[in-house]
């Protein structure tokens, strides 16, 4: 065996379990995430507000992140040139948060879960309009096809859901589909840390002078579930954020759609609630066309790569 060959029998495996543990760490930040909204109904049944929610969910987060960046790349990393940029993702970021903890009220767990399925059918369309990113027919397809999902589970001419809350679901995907061009844009000089952080301490000041105006009394249980929502939904961003050092965004992603299943066990174990024939008919048909875009964009980049590479050098 030439040492080229036994090269790559010692790497093999040291790749592979680089791309088990993305996946691992993907699947425990969607089990922290679903526990997260399931936290963030229990504590309005208990009387606290959405603003006290979102609010928790940052101020607790914070010494996470700060602690993952010190034992990483040290607390000088956050230092930016970009501050503006940073208070753009923020104010996008806060007002989907809004959006995604007001569905969660809302709606049933799996139907919240289900439309937040739609992000990349937005982040396509966003692509296509704001970047002018090739889209084909291919792609648009998928996106038809992932509406027509929609259609299905929200049932708007029944009224099986509030039609409001369909809405707010969708509008919640929209802002995430938004954040993620903007975070592409600040991917190009910014760390994930630095951004992180940073997001996580601007949207404090504003959230909280809202929360100044709602500040009430709760019970023992009531302020360690707001607590559990900072933390355990910080543990979630920091293994979402880590599980793409380890595996490709294409490998990582089909482990999203693990949050049906949490949302539907919490809605039924806490709620009581059990997800309607048309959520199983149609979820199916938006994970299929979210996975098949995902799917397409990889074709799409490994195309460019090998067109780049067999380009003559000039």
């Amino acid at each position: 065996m030439d040492m080229t060959r036994a090269c790559a029998y010692r790497l093999k495996p040291m790749q592979n379990d680089r791309v088990f543990t993305g996946l691992a760490l993907r699947l425990f930040a969607i089990a922290c995430l679903s526990t997260m909204s399931a936290l963030i109904k229990l504590a309005e049944t208990r009387g606290a507000t959405l603003v006290e929610t979102m609010f928790h969910r940052q101020l607790w987060a914070v010494p996470l992140v700060t602690g993952w960046i010190a034992m990483g790349p040290g607390l000088a990393s956050v230092k930016t040139s970009r501050f503006g940029a940073h208070v753009s993702r923020t104010a996008v970021g806060v007002t989907g948060m809004f959006f995604t903890f007001g569905a969660v009220l809302l709606l049933p767990l799996a139907e919240a879960t289900t439309l937040q399925f739609t992000v990349p059918i937005f982040a396509t369309i966003l692509g296509a309009v704001l970047l002018r990113e090739p889209t084909g027919w291919h792609r648009w397809g998928a996106v038809i096809a992932g509406f027509v999902g929609v259609l299905i589970v929200a049932q708007p001419w029944s009224g099986h859901f509030p039609f409001y809350g369909a809405v707010v679901g969708l509008l919640a995907a929209l802002f995430v589909a938004i954040v993620a061009v903007l975070l592409r844009q600040l991917g190009r000089t910014e760390s994930t840390g630095t951004t992180v952080f940073w997001f996580s301490v601007l949207s404090l000041p504003p959230l909280g002078i809202a929360y100044a105006f709602q500040l009430q009394a709760h019970d023992a249980a009531t302020w360690a579930i707001l607590v559990g929502i900072g933390l355990i939904g910080g543990m979630g961003q920091l293994a979402l954020t880590g599980s793409l050092r380890f595996a490709p965004v294409s490998a990582v992603v089909p482990m999203d759609y693990s949050s049906l299943i949490w949302g539907t066990l919490y809605g039924w174990a806490i709620f009581g609630a059990w997800p309607t024939p048309y959520t199983w008919i149609g979820a199916p048909l938006i994970i299929a066309s979210g996975l098949y875009i995902v799917w397409r964009e990889r074709v799409r980049h490994v195309r460019q790569t090998e067109g780049a590479t067999d380009a003559p050098a000039s």
